[in-house]
């Protein structure tokens, strides 16, 4: 059986240390699951912890590179306020859909006195003058920070913002890069966030 045709770009941000890296590969492997073309790199190695690192995940039958230009991204997903509103300004085309996590680690520029702490009504009101959707999220009770990037993950599910992948995809996906308690523990926040 033929899956019907979806292209979707997607341009993933944070901080090196959030998972950027996991998020992307459960998405792609997440694409393959449903049997979804699916392309895919990331700039893994080559930002230390604290700094940008990005993914690109192309998913559909005209994706064959795996690098999202800039400004022709479907989807942007971040991991950090600062880094969502530089990856929306960067690769998210006029319409596209925000997703992030909204914490913030104050990327190197903050912290070098380079740029000022962003508020997150910045980012929303960029977001509206571009008629960009804005899923925000934040858990007061996450049981590990490095659990930030699941909490988008359920947010992209919950919000169906990638057409024709469930959570039994992403289940797949997590049980492929995963075992013992770790897998559990972000099974189990996954499930309790997507019901």
């Amino acid at each position: 059986m033929t899956q019907p045709s979806l292209c979707c770009d997607l341009y993933l941000i944070g901080v090196g240390g959030q998972g950027i890296g996991l998020l992307a590969e459960s998405i792609l492997r997440a694409a393959d699951a449903a049997g979804m073309p699916v392309r895919g790199v990331d700039t893994h190695g080559l930002a230390q912890r604290g700094g940008t690192v990005t993914s690109h995940v192309r998913i559909g039958n005209t994706a064959h590179s795996p690098l999202v230009r800039p400004g022709a991204a479907h989807v942007v997903v971040a991991l950090e306020r600062h880094e969502a509103l530089r990856g929306m300004n960067s690769h998210l085309r006029d319409g596209g859909t925000l997703v992030y996590y909204d914490c913030e680690l104050q990327p190197l520029p903050v912290r070098l006195g380079k740029t000022g702490r962003l508020d997150p009504e910045l980012v929303t009101r960029e977001a509206q003058r571009r008629g960009i959707r804005v899923f925000r999220t934040k858990l007061s009770d996450l049981p590990d920070p490095r659990m930030q990037n699941i909490a988008v993950l359920a947010a992209l599910i919950s919000h169906q913002v990638l057409p024709g992948l469930d959570r039994s995809h992403f289940e797949a996906a997590l049980t492929d890069l995963m075992q013992g308690a770790a897998l559990d523990a972000n099974l189990a926040l996954l499930r309790r966030l997507t019901t």
